[in-house]
């Protein structure tokens, strides 16, 4: 009990996590959202249908694909297909960051409840900066730097959604450009496996190939067609490259 002490309390560290928001990946973040903005007015949305989809759906991407669903003409279900299929990429990230954050006292509730918040940028700050952090202390210094993100982001949302009507044209463009320029380099800097570059490398190209044949479906098809091919090219190619390297073991 000394030592907890001696290393702060539960709201010390839930502070010493707020403060992440004035990271470098927090910044780009909140910029993104600005974008977001703009897309969401061009989009047709309202302003309480955006501050909505930031506080609830969260992930920037699954956004993104759900209003390009909607874009396309999409039915419901495919919009959830859609939006599921691009939100599975998560679990990964939450399993590999809860046994970093939990304790033998850490409630399941509670880590179900913070499982909400994990995205791209709590995790790759999460990961970054989880070692320097108490284990007794890390769930409240998560919890304070992914609520406060999301809090941040979401009246970034509400205040810049009325303002970005009145941006020039050029300034609305590359605000709005800002949101998949964030998305390419973060999901390319986060790409810690092959495959993950290669179906990322696909998507790009089959995307547009889709969005003109069939654009109802075109984000199902090229993410389940890219993904699928992806895989075939990586244990086919590259896990083919690593066998055939001596002293080489595939994972």
């Amino acid at each position: 009990m000394s030592a907890e002490v001696n290393q702060g309390t539960h709201a010390l560290w839930f502070a010493k996590g707020m403060k992440g928001i004035f990271s470098l990946p927090a910044m780009i973040l909140m910029a993104s959202f600005i974008g977001f903005s703009a897309f969401a007015l061009e989009s047709g949305f309202t302003r309480e249908q955006a501050v909505f989809m930031t506080f609830t759906v969260w992930a920037l991407p699954a956004k993104m694909i759900l209003i390009g669903s909607m874009l396309g003409g999409a039915n419901l279900a495919a919009c959830f297909l859609a939006v599921t299929l691009s939100s599975v990429r998560m679990m990964p990230m939450v399993a590999s960051i809860v046994p970093d954050l939990k304790t033998s006292r850490t409630p399941t509730w509670l880590l179900l409840f913070l499982s909400h918040f994990v995205a791209i940028t709590a995790w790759v700050f999460t990961t970054q900066n989880i070692n320097s952090v108490p284990r007794p202390f890390r769930v409240s210094w998560f919890a304070g730097f992914a609520i406060t993100l999301t809090l941040v982001n979401t009246l970034i949302v509400a205040v810049s959604f009325g303002i970005v009507a009145s941006f020039p044209p050029l300034v609305a463009g590359v605000l709005f450009f800002m949101t998949p320029v964030y998305f390419v380099a973060s999901i390319w800097a986060s790409a810690t496996h092959s495959v993950v570059k290669v179906a990322f490398i696909i998507g790009l190209i089959a995307g547009p190939l889709f969005a003109m044949i069939e654009p109802e479906f075109d984000i199902i098809y090229a993410g389940l067609g890219g993904g699928t091919l992806a895989y075939f090219i990586d244990r086919r190619w590259f896990r083919r490259k690593i066998q055939s390297q001596p002293g080489e073991i595939e994972p």
